[in-house]
């Protein structure tokens, strides 16, 4: 009986120490593929972390890319206030309007006031061509709005500013 007793608890003891065994081999695994998979998700988060936060807006020059830096929202005024006949045959005579834009980069607005003559000039001549019957909705607002704002994107892209326009607001919009 003290033989059989024996002999169940070495059998007992291997047991445990196979268990020991699996579980120590098994834990070094389970490590290295905790390691492996913590790994990769931190390349994959610095990697995110880089393309959302990292790099700047580019811009196109000619084929070589320009690197325009971004910073707070910078508002500019058209002083003073547009005043413009519009089409006869309309609802309304005549159109002021009062115009501010938006830019995340300072040279814009140094263009822009360098430049002033020349942007009043071509804002006139698309402020005259408006219909006073399209002013007076919201959508055609709207479209003045984005014409306004494509026309100086262009004049920009002609006087070599690699900053861009981020938004117009009427600030008074008055027809007669």
């Amino acid at each position: 009986m003290l033989r059989h007793a024996r002999q169940d608890g070495l059998a007992q003891m291997a047991d445990d120490k196979d268990i020991a065994e699996e579980s120590h081999g098994g834990g070094k695994k389970k490590l290295i593929l905790i390691a492996a998979v913590a790994g990769v998700l931190l390349l994959g988060g610095a990697a995110a972390a880089f393309v959302l936060l990292g790099g700047d807006d580019e811009a196109v020059d000619g084929g070589e890319e320009v690197a325009v830096e971004e910073f707070d929202p910078v508002y500019h005024k058209l002083d003073p206030e547009f005043v413009v006949s519009l089409p006869p045959g309309g609802p309304a005579g005549m159109l002021q309007i009062a115009i501010q834009v938006m830019t995340r980069n300072p040279s814009v607005i140094d263009t822009l006031q360098a430049n002033d003559p020349m942007i009043r000039h071509h804002l006139l001549n698309l402020l005259e061509a408006q219909s006073a019957a399209a002013l007076l909705t919201l959508d055609g607002k709207k479209a003045l709005q984005t014409a306004v704002s494509d026309l100086l994107g262009e004049k920009l892209v002609e006087l070599d500013e690699p900053g861009t326009i981020k938004g117009v607001f009427f600030t008074q919009f008055v027809l007669q």
